[in-house]
């Protein structure tokens, strides 16, 4: 089947995709930067790649009008500026208007389940864009999940952050909430199940995993696995907007991100009960078990998406492609040479840069920085990186995103999305067995040049240190 796979930068999709191409499908990747989708990734001829961005319909006449499916797979909770409400509401309407032009013969769209009478913003929107999409002439199949768990889903990656820094935690109330997690794996079976299948057109389901738990219960039991004693006190006083603060501060997540979630968590999520589980022969996976094939793929740096992948920053709206010619004029530099014994070795520790390998200088001082960006309202260090070995164009890096990884070029670009007066770029190139590390800073007003002659002192012993270490 030829199958239009939307929201391909998002957690969902890049784990969805690799198993529409085993089975044979032919999919095309809709993407608002095609720099950002490394295609080399799939050795397959039945992968296409289109740039189109759902909310400017003039950009979506290049979507073939022969498609069989369609997955939707968009949503907006994480931006920073602007309604998401509104924007997911565009997009969808975009997307329906589309399709209509289409042969596609099913939709099928990831949501949230909102049995709830009560719904938070983010649930609100899930459930008016289903509304909106249901109303169109194609057979709509609803999958509604809950709280999703894998290795680098936003779910996980909170819970570990708040378990493994955190011996005692003092909680707010919505931790004795009920849910029904459901494994990642099971997510991807559940969206590949319903492809093609007749009897789940213009249907709703919800899909959970086998228990159910309060956030208080998956604290305890992620601390259990990874062999961690900690202590849980919750709490009557602690408003939702201290709760989004304690989760940024503690966690990977932004703020925005973090505000919706806490909105979202005061809601429960259980399932309404459903056969589809069995008429599709999916074995459900019990939350203890997901956790550990979680820690699994991560021990073996087999992790296939993060949630931090896709684009929540406006710093790069524009697509990455307008960001990798490095400007000349305007700029302040700092340029280090270093030659170089063994070219090989010094690119794998390039390529491992960040994360838990750190800046190979100083360490303290950048962890400092991050800090201060957490402050600012910035992404701060702890994004981390997906791979410790690899990187590939539009992931993160601490609080750098990654512009540019060409290994033939011996070139990795990086683009600053902390908070700065300013635009920061940091490269590392080899040629004829030397290394060129180069930190350009284009500044805003006054204030850029102020941030970078007080960062001088400490520019001149980071930059030093750190492509002396690499190097040698």
């Amino acid at each position: 089947m030829k199958i239009l796979l939307t929201g391909t930068t998002g957690y969902i999709a890049q784990r969805l995709l690799p198993v529409l191409l085993e089975n044979g499908h032919e999919v095309i990747c809709c993407n608002r930067d095609k720099s950002r989708f490394d295609s080399s990734k799939y050795a397959t001829t039945g992968l296409s790649v289109i740039e189109c961005d759902f909310l400017r319909p003039e950009t979506l006449n290049v979507i073939p009008s022969d498609i069989d499916i369609a997955y939707y797979l968009i949503h907006s909770m994480s931006t920073q500026t602007g309604n998401f409400e509104t924007m997911e509401e565009l997009c969808a309407q975009n997307f329906k208007d589309c399709m209509a032009n289409t042969q596609v013969k099913q939709v099928i769209y990831l949501s949230g389940i909102t049995n709830d009478v009560e719904l938070s913003k983010h649930l609100t929107s899930r459930k008016n864009v289903e509304s909106i999409l249901s109303s169109a002439t194609f057979p709509l199949t609803t999958l509604r999940a809950g709280i999703i768990v894998g290795s680098g889903s936003a779910s996980f990656e909170i819970i570990r952050d708040l378990v493994e820094k955190l011996p005692m935690m003092i909680a707010p109330r919505w931790l004795k909430t009920k849910c029904q997690p459901i494994a990642i794996r099971n997510v991807v079976e559940f969206l590949n199940g319903v492809a093609g299948l007749p009897e789940t057109y213009a249907k709703s389901y919800d899909i959970g995993g086998p228990e159910i738990l309060n956030y208080k219960e998956m604290l305890l039991r992620f601390a259990a696995i990874r062999g961690l004693k900690r202590r849980i006190f919750v709490v009557p006083v602690m408003t939702p907007r201290i709760s989004s603060y304690w989760l940024y501060f503690v966690t990977s997540t932004s703020y925005a991100l973090a505000k919706h979630l806490v909105n979202s968590m005061k809601i429960e999520v259980i399932c309404r009960p459903n056969e589809l589980a069995r008429k599709l022969n999916i074995s459900l996976i019990d939350y203890d078990t997901s956790i550990k094939l979680a820690f699994d793929k991560i021990e073996q740096n087999l992790v296939l998406s993060s949630w931090i992948d896709a684009q929540s920053s406006e710093v790069l709206k524009k697509g990455i492609s307008q960001y990798m010619e490095v400007p000349v004029n305007g700029c302040f530099k700092d340029i280090h040479t270093m030659s170089l014994k063994d070219t090989g070795t010094t690119l794998k520790r390039i390529w491992s840069i960040g994360g838990k390998n750190g800046w190979y200088y100083a360490n303290w001082l950048w962890e400092i920085r991050g800090f201060m960006d957490k402050l600012s309202g910035g992404v701060g260090m702890r994004r981390g990186r997906k791979s410790e070995t690899e990187l590939s164009p539009g992931e993160s890096l601490d609080f750098w995103r990654v512009l540019l990884a060409d290994k033939k070029e011996k070139r990795l670009l990086l683009y600053a999305e902390m908070k700065l007066p300013g635009e920061a770029w940091l490269e590392f190139k080899v040629t004829d067995n030397e290394l060129t590390q180069t930190a350009t800073f284009r500044p805003l007003g006054v204030w850029g040049r102020f941030y970078w002659y007080s960062m001088l002192p400490f520019h001149a012993f980071i930059f030093k240190g750190m492509i002396r270490n690499i190097a040698e």
